[in-house]
Formats: C-alpha cells, structure tokens, sequence
C-alpha cells in the first residue's frame, strides 16, 4: 500500500493493522493478552483473577449512541469468558449543537445500559469538541475472570464447529431503521415493520453478554467472537486470523431476520457485511454443538451450525445460494455507504 493513499472510513485495512500491531511485542508477563488481529480485549494478569480491558468507540450518528457504548464495549468481556464490572466513558459532544438535553439523554441511556448489565459507571470525560458535526463517546469496559475460564477468540481448533448464536446484522438493522426512517416510508414500507427493526437494539438486542455466559457454562467452548463493524464475514475472518486456521462456512444456514434482509434490499446492502453486534460467535468440538444448541434452545436464544473450522493450508472457503463461491470480504462496513 501507497505511504500517501487516501484510507476509506472504518477500520484501517486488516493487513496495515497487522503490520502496526506487531511493533508492540509485549515484555510484560503480566500482559496475558496484548494486541493482534482478531482479538477482543487485553487480559492482565492481576493475580486470583486476570483484569479484562477493552475499548470501543461509537463514531456513528445514533439517537441511542450511551446504550451501544456500554454494550459493544461490555460484549468484548463477554466473549472472553469475562464478567462486565465497570465502565468509563470519553463523551466528545459537537460545538454549536449541544444543549443540557442532549447531555441529559446520552447519560440515561448510560445509566440505563449499566443498570442492565450490572455494571458502575467508574469515570471518563465529557467536553463540547470543535469540529464534530455529532456526539461521539469513546468508552473503556474493564471486567475480571477467572484464569481458569478465559475464553480467546484464538482458540479454534481444526474440526471445530462454528456456532453462530443470534442473527447477522441485527445492530446494522436498528441503525438503518433509527437513521433512514423517512426514506423507508417514503419508499412505501409498513412503518410496523420500521418499528420493528428500529427495536432490534433491544430485542433481539445487541448485547451478546447473557449468550456468553450460558454458552461457556454449557459446553467446553474453544472461542468466541462478537462480530462487529465489517459484519458476520469478517468476524469470522477475524477469528480464522486470530487462530490460525482455516474456515469451511455455509452462508445459507445463517439467519437473516426478515426484516433485516428488507432494509438491506431497499439500499443495496449485503447483509453479511453489516454491522453485527448481537451475534455470538462460538467455536467448539464437532459433538458439543448438538448440546450448546439445545441449553441455548432452553434459554430462548437460537443458534445454528454454520460451518467448521479446517487445517489453514485449506484456507476460507464459502457455499452462498447452494454452490461454493468466494469467501465475501467487506473492508469497509456496508452501513457506511448510508452515512458517506
């Protein structure tokens, strides 16, 4: 790549983030977990219990921007076998259009959130930015875990199944609904079912935090991922990166709720490549899965077998509408294109 290329929105590009990434070499022993590609959150070693540490910001225009905060943030604990314990927030609020409203209605839904989830907001910082057309908040999730019950999303071993809980793009769903709500009535759709997508922060919902719990407490899981910006594809990419294998996926057995894939019809969108947060996914032996299933099942939460994990030399592989076809790679979020 170019030193002066012009870099699109989203997250830089995967092979550049590597290459950054691997400047760091970690000379802690205390660092457990440290940066790479395809891993959710830092794990610190702090004794009877490893710290987990994340960070995520929420860049994106949104009416809801304090529950995604806390929410994506808290899912990357999640994932990593960890319990959410305390949040801290950066809010970046926009000169010439904030009011004590504005203000008020981000820390409810911040407050909101961390009451669901049991978590204490623990600090940050809150200002009124020059140059930021929207509120942004950068937030911090630190939470703990048992060593003995870290999950990594490196862990995926060759003839594991891959277990997607949830459905794909069911955050991009409720933004699409939340942010073009006008141009979907005016394009004639049933504003029951805007309403309905527009819910989907909420139910479904995008937390992934119960999921992960029940899914370590029912099966020996191997790994887990939350896939986010970029979508369900390069989730799964970024958890064959992090483990170094290879994946075989059949993309028709993924759920597609009806109403995601109506909004994604209307503009043109793949819905594998939107964002994803509320999906879980889990990797665990092949004779496991049958049993997460059915404790999951149990739970109210639904969870397919979409594919399995092979030896790298057979790389990513993919079946879409009944044939083989290429892995789909999104290096720019398809919800990007309702925002350029």
């Amino acid at each position: 790549m170019n030193a002066s290329t012009i870099l699109p929105a989203g997250k830089l590009p995967n092979a550049l983030l590597d290459e950054l990434l691997r400047r760091f070499p970690s000379h802690d022993p205390r660092l457990i977990v440290g940066p790479q590609m395809g891993v959710d959150a830092a794990v610190i070693d702090f004794g009877a219990t490893y710290l987990v540490a994340k960070t995520d910001p929420i860049t994106f225009a949104t009416d809801a921007i304090g529950w995604y905060a806390v929410n994506v943030n808290a899912n990357d604990i999640a994932v990593m076998g960890g319990t959410p314990r305390w949040f801290l927030a950066t809010a970046l609020l926009p000169e010439g259009k904030t009011t004590p409203a504005l203000a008020e209605a981000i820390y409810d839904q911040l407050a909101a959130a961390c009451a669901e989830l049991g978590v204490a907001l623990a600090g940050g910082h809150t200002e009124i930015t020059v140059g930021l057309d929207r509120p942004i908040i950068v937030g911090a999730m630190l939470g703990e875990v048992e060593p003995a019950r870290l999950v990594r999303s490196s862990g995926v071993r060759p003839g594991d199944s891959i277990v997607l809980v949830g459905s794909a793009a069911i955050e991009g769903t409720a933004i699409i609904a939340r942010e073009r709500e006008r141009e979907l009535l005016d394009l004639g759709f049933d504003p029951a079912l805007v309403r309905r997508s527009q819910a989907f922060l909420y139910d479904p919902g995008i937390s992934v935090v119960r999921a992960a719990r029940l899914a370590t407490q029912a099966a020996a899981v191997h790994a887990m991922h939350d896939p986010t910006e970029g979508g369900l594809a390069t989730g799964l990419w970024e958890m064959a990166q992090a483990s170094g294998v290879g994946l075989a996926i059949d993309f028709d057995a993924v759920p597609v709720a009806p109403e995601t894939q109506a909004l994604c019809d209307a503009f043109g969108l793949d819905p594998l490549g939107v964002i994803a947060s509320g999906a879980l996914l889990v990797a665990l032996a092949a004779e496991e899965a049958p049993r997460l299933q059915a404790e999951l099942a149990d739970a109210g939460l639904t969870a397919a077998v979409i594919g399995r994990a092979v030896v790298p030399e057979e790389g990513l592989t993919a079946r879409r509408g009944g044939r083989p076809t290429a892995f789909p790679r999104f290096p720019v979020d398809e919800i990007a294109r309702l925002f350029a």
